[in-house]
């Protein structure tokens, strides 16, 4: 990551973690009355192989204690209304701006892989995550939805797991590395504007 990535990263995920900060402690009390606890999921991810870190997010489902891989449409039982609503708007990702300003990813990149997927496709994601995982990028924006869709329809963890490992891996990758050949600050501020005016725009 250059010193101008970082910086940008740290100028905007502080004014946006300031702007946010009253909508996300409201969000985490709603959390907390409706849903109950913990308010917030920390999962494992990759920020390059071998290194791993605490990605946090507001919680989207009900736990599990054998809960592992994607998600898929075998978990959506576990889901509620609010879930549901924080998963689409993406609001259950307002947290990981302190995974930005930690250093453990950029706001812009792609996005932070499961040490399993990491581990069985080694040389891919040795070129992926050449790039700090982002919040958000070009698959993300680009491609969420549909994968969203191919994963919906699964009915079990091993079918969710070989849909994402043979249709969606390959293809956000794709996006991903056409991202780290064309990335500029510019691109980066682009992608976020976009990301911030996608929940409106779904309307």
């Amino acid at each position: 990551m250059t010193p101008a990535k970082r910086l940008f990263d740290l100028v905007i995920a502080l004014a946006l973690g300031l702007i946010l900060l009253v909508p996300l402690a409201l969000l985490m009390a709603l959390m907390w009355l409706t849903e109950g606890r913990p308010v917030f999921y920390v999962s494992e991810r990759m920020r390059a192989p071998g290194q791993p870190f605490a990605l946090i997010k507001l919680r989207t489902m009900r736990p599990a204690p054998a809960d592992s891989g994607v998600t898929g449409g075998d978990k959506s039982a576990r889901m509620s209304r609010l879930h549901r609503i924080l998963r689409r708007t993406r609001a259950d990702e307002i947290p990981q701006l302190w995974n930005v300003i930690r250093g453990d990813m950029s706001l812009v990149g792609p996005r932070p892989p499961l040490r399993l997927y990491v581990e069985a496709f080694p040389d891919l994601y040795a070129q992926v995550l050449r790039n700090r995982p982002g919040i958000t990028g070009l698959a993300s924006l680009h491609f969420h939805a549909h994968e969203e869709r191919l994963l919906a329809a699964c009915g079990s963890p091993a079918e969710t797991d070989a849909v994402y490992r043979r249709r969606c891996i390959p293809r956000k990758a794709r996006l991903d590395l056409i991202y780290q050949r064309r990335r500029t600050l510019c691109l980066d501020l682009r992608l976020v504007a976009q990301t911030a005016l996608k929940p409106f725009r779904a309307r």
